[in-house]
């Protein structure tokens, strides 16, 4: 490994998920306006049901940075959960 690319130990791993759920419960979704819907603005939809919760709204994002944002909130969970079943098969 270079030292650019450093491997990711279970100290940050933790850090990573300690953000992760410190954040808004999910699911998100985003909303693009003229692509999923008309009218308003752009938007991540937070939780849903009775737990939906506040809508957050970016300035100066991307449809793709804001698509990548919403997507985050479920991707990194089940990227930890990977990272954390494949540390325990190679120990």
């Amino acid at each position: 490994m270079t030292e650019d690319h450093k491997i990711v130990d279970d100290e940050e791993l933790e850090a990573i998920r300690r953000r992760c759920d410190a954040a808004t419960p999910g699911p998100w979704k985003s909303f693009i306006e003229g692509r999923d819907h008309t009218g308003g603005s752009s938007f991540i939809m937070t939780g849903s049901g009775k737990s939906r919760g506040k809508d957050i709204e970016l300035s100066g994002a991307t449809n793709a940075d804001q698509d990548f944002i919403a997507h985050a909130r479920q991707d990194i969970p089940r990227l930890l959960e990977e990272i954390e079943s494949l540390k325990k098969l190679t120990r």
